[in-house]
């Protein structure tokens, strides 16, 4: 309460200058070099170190916060970034106070968790992955800047470009899923969405590829918990997506919560400086998780806070996130001759430099115009992108008898929590979206499709947590005259996300004993999934008439769903990640490797002595790069450019689509290629190349993929990153079982 007070009193006090349109005119400066140089010979160490300090507003916190006081110290010059502060005429004020108070008057960076979206909320991450449409997930990213910016953010924690394998592990929902090849196009996306091509207007903001690295990968899927990994597998599968973010400008890098073989993320040097900073020359600065410098105490690795933040500093961090050791203590490391001049130099240098590219020097106001803000929140344009986006994500992944699209003039029992829930439709990590009278419903999309005449009921029948059996009688006797049910069932929204890591990953509470009384009934049913990760459905594909998996789909999630469901929207997504049939396969990826005993299915004649389980097939219910259509897709005429090619040289692969079925729709043409012998061994088959093309209902088009042996690259028996000449394999199709295959060589 006394914090709230003394902030309200600043802010009162700060309120005329809210008043002015502008509180000082734009200036013209020098080059960067040559201004922070300039600025840095101004400035005592103490100076330079709080240019490393972010402290926290109030808002989302995912952690103990350890910056009450924050508004004496942004007016003492000790804070460099403020974390959670939102709003034209907020962040103005307390920009104000920096600017106007501190010494050398240098303003403050605002940053603030905008995922999928500022206010217009978009589909989870998980779920625009399943768009296999790059050109779609950076339209979201741009909406969600101009969004931010001008609701005074100047810098997001996003993307996350965790390859992520466990569905166990909450924070699925907030990447892309487990392919390098798909993580990597999303993550140049995503950050060419944010930071535009021009980060000095004003309607861009930083990107922050983040977890740096390997966090998807926790044992046991557990979040913050440790990863051990061996550095090709790290090179090869967890590092590519943080690469290409470094290739598509990215100007943040934020460190993962995990230890890596022995040493947690915000200290490790060969990540930090050896790898980042030097091998890919990242120019960037690089910010911890929520207190994960005092987090390294709790692991062992550090004794106190005085020696996690000098070997945080040392190791390539820049900035301490909330926690507040950098402030409290690199002074005395300084002094002590623990961290050197030099290593705070870099770091504060790299804070300076991010800040003038935002131009905050020329105009450390320019993010704050009322008018702006207030034009660009909701504006018609961002909420129709939000629809197109939602409807690339949704993935059917049953459809028996063609039970979808439902007839506008059936009779039709929408049943289930989620059915006419505005909350959890926007999911986790939803930023400032507002839930409950701003996002459309199931129930509100349908009726804004179908009209008041429409022969449609509406009842829950069961929470979506719980035991509470009390309302399924009732909703199943308005299913009892329908002819065809809609179960819309799901998670909670804050199931997954950061926090949210669960052993069993099936429909939660009564929903499943609701879908077997349905069941009873003997009518078609369709059910309508929202979760933010995969969840085993084994059942629910055996008894179900038809399945659509939507996630979290955001603000217009509603229309989405109901003009899918009906047949206006053609479902066209693919699963970024696999399904598994229970908990006990996973992790499950398409891209494993080989065994010496691997299994071949049921075509084996021996079964006992393979790398398989005795209890259920070793395949996914639904693999990675799998979606159905309400139209179908033929393959046929696979035709490589030649049997063989030099290092250097480039191979077409070319393959006719067909669409043989009833409806037009849009299909995504997948391309993966197995490495068939190596200096170490190589997975099944790796996802290389994948189009999107629409064909009308008869129609067929030839599609021609084009690679070379910069495409077949991996870190070797010697650790050297590059192809080994050998026999490969191809295959293309729908998915990642595509069976239409071919051969080439690659030779010296």
């Amino acid at each position: 309460m006394k914090k709230r007070l003394l902030l309200l009193s600043v802010l009162t006090m700060a309120s005329g200058y809210a008043q002015k349109k502008k509180d000082t005119q734009a200036v013209k400066i020098k080059p960067k070099a040559e201004f922070v140089a300039d600025l840095m010979s101004k400035m005592t160490v103490d100076e330079k170190i709080y240019q490393l300090v972010q402290f926290s507003s109030d808002g989302t916190i995912t952690g103990p916060k350890s910056g009450d006081n924050y508004i004496t110290r942004i007016q003492q010059g000790k804070v460099g970034s403020v974390l959670n502060a939102t709003g034209a005429s907020n962040n103005r004020m307390i920009q104000k106070m920096a600017v106007e108070n501190s010494r050398l008057k240098i303003p403050l960076l605002f940053g603030h968790d905008v995922i999928h979206g500022y206010k217009t909320i978009f589909p989870i991450n998980l779920g625009m992955a399943s768009s296999f449409d790059p050109a779609a997930v950076e339209k979201a990213a741009r909406v969600a800047a101009i969004e931010a910016s001008a609701g005074g953010v100047q810098w997001t924690f996003a993307p996350m470009v965790d390859i992520a394998r466990d569905p166990r592990w909450g924070r699925v929902s907030e990447g892309s899923g487990e392919d390098v090849y798909l993580g990597s196009k999303l993550a140049a996306a995503n950050v060419r969405g944010f930071q535009g091509d021009d980060l000095s207007k004003n309607n861009t903001i930083l990107a922050c590829a983040k977890h740096f690295a390997a966090y998807g990968a926790a044992e046991a899927g557990r979040d913050y918990n440790t990863t051990d990994m061996s550095e090709r597998v790290l090179r090869d599968t967890y590092l590519p997506p943080f690469h290409a973010a470094v290739e598509a400008g990215v100007k943040t890098f934020m460190a993962s919560f995990n230890e890596i073989s022995g040493v947690p993320s915000t200290a490790n040097k060969h990540l930090l400086r050896d790898v980042l900073k030097g091998e890919w020359k990242f120019d960037g600065m690089v910010v911890s998780d929520y207190t994960g410098v005092n987090e390294m105490i709790a692991h062992g690795f550090a004794k106190d806070d005085q020696d996690a933040a000098q070997l945080a500093l040392n190791a390539g961090m820049d900035m301490d996130m909330v926690g507040g050791t950098f402030m409290n203590t690199l002074k005395k490391s300084y002094d002590e001759g623990k961290v050197s001049i030099e290593v705070i130099n870099d770091a504060c240098k790299r804070v300076l430099d991010v800040k003038y590219d935002l131009g905050l020097f020329e105009d450390p106001y320019r993010y704050f115009d009322e008018k702006r803000e207030k034009e660009n929140t909701y504006r018609p344009d961002f909420l129709e992108a939000t629809l197109d986006v939602a409807k690339k994500s949704m993935v059917l992944l049953k459809n028996k008898n063609n039970v979808l699209p439902l007839k506008k003039d059936q009779k039709i029992a929408f049943v289930g929590p989620l059915a006419m829930d505005e909350f959890n439709i926007i999911g986790s990590w939803a930023a400032l979206g507002e839930r409950d009278g701003r996002a459309i419903s199931v129930k509100e999309g349908v009726m804004n499709l179908l009209g008041a005449t429409a022969k449609v009921t509406f009842d829950k029948g069961t929470e979506i947590m719980g035991d509470d059996g009390s309302m399924i009688k009732s909703a199943l006797k308005s299913a009892q005259n329908a002819d065809v049910i809609v179960a819309v069932m799901g998670e909670r929204e804050n199931q997954s996300g950061e926090a949210g890591s669960q052993t069993n990953i099936d429909l939660p509470g009564q929903q499943k004993q609701f879908l077997a009384e349905l069941k009873k009934l003997g009518k078609p049913i369709v059910l309508v999934l929202m979760n933010g990760r995969p969840l085993t459905l084994s059942w629910e594909d055996e008894n179900m008439d038809a399945i659509l998996e939507t996630w979290w789909s955001g603000t217009r999630g509603g229309d989405a769903i109901a003009q899918t469901l009906f047949g206006d929207n053609n479902p066209n997504g693919k699963l970024p990640i696999s399904f598994p049939r229970n908990v006990g396969q996973v992790p499950i990826y398409y891209n494993h490797k080989n065994t010496g005993r691997p299994y071949l299915g049921l075509t084996d004649p021996e079964q006992k002595y393979k790398s398989r389980y005795t209890d259920v097939d070793n395949s996914p219910l639904y693999p990675f790069g799998y979606g159905l259509s309400y139209t179908k897709f033929d393959y046929s005429n696979l035709k490589l450019s030649s049997e063989k090619i030099g290092f250097g040289q480039k191979l077409k692969i070319a393959v006719d689509v067909s669409n043989t079925g009833n409806y037009d729709g849009e299909e995504v043409v997948q391309l993966y290629v197995k490495d068939v012998v190596g200096s170490v061994t190589r997975p099944v088959r790796e996802l290389k190349g994948f189009e999107k093309i629409n064909l009308k209902k008869g129609e067929k088009k030839t599609v021609t993929f084009e690679i070379s042996s910069d495409d077949l690259k991996f870190y070797n028996i010697n650790m050297q990153n590059t192809a080994e000449a050998g026999d490969f394999e191809v295959f293309v199709g729908g998915s990642s079982d595509a069976s239409l295959n071919g051969k080439f060589e690659l030779v010296k």
